[in-house]
């Protein structure tokens, strides 16, 4: 049998409008329940699976490789609703877009400051290395 990645759990203070917010910024399909979960699944079968949390939420950083038309739309859901996004992880570069590898790749900010990246191009493939 493959090894396949199939789920990972991301704190959340309201696992429903969680998942909602990442389904409608990345265009996946809504998310449904099950359990104490609130569930995105990926276009390769990968569930994002929200749980509500009491208190501090450890920061956590999830990426999607996405293609150039999705980019495209995230991206316009992120300035239509005016949020803040930069090209780096550290958060240094506000407001810009980097292109690692001949992509583009941007991170921003979900409800629980899990911190989500974009990127067209898998890093490396394109000789990139920091």
């Amino acid at each position: 049998m493959a090894i396949d990645f199939n789920h990972t759990i991301l704190a959340a203070r309201d696992s429903k409008a969680s998942a909602d917010f990442l389904a409608e910024m990345l265009g996946l399909p809504a998310p449904r329940r099950w359990g104490p979960f609130h569930m995105v699944r990926t276009d390769n079968d990968a569930n994002l699976d929200y749980m509500d949390q009491q208190g501090e939420i450890a920061r956590q950083h999830y990426a999607f490789l996405v293609g150039d038309a999705e980019f495209d739309a995230i991206f316009d859901r992120i300035q239509k609703r005016k949020l803040t996004y930069w090209a780096d992880p550290a958060q240094r570069k506000p407001t810009e877009i980097n292109d690692h590898d001949g992509g583009r790749g941007l991170y921003f900010e979900e409800l629980n400051g899990h911190l989500l990246e974009i990127i067209t191009r898998p890093y490396g493939s394109g000789g990139w290395n920091p």
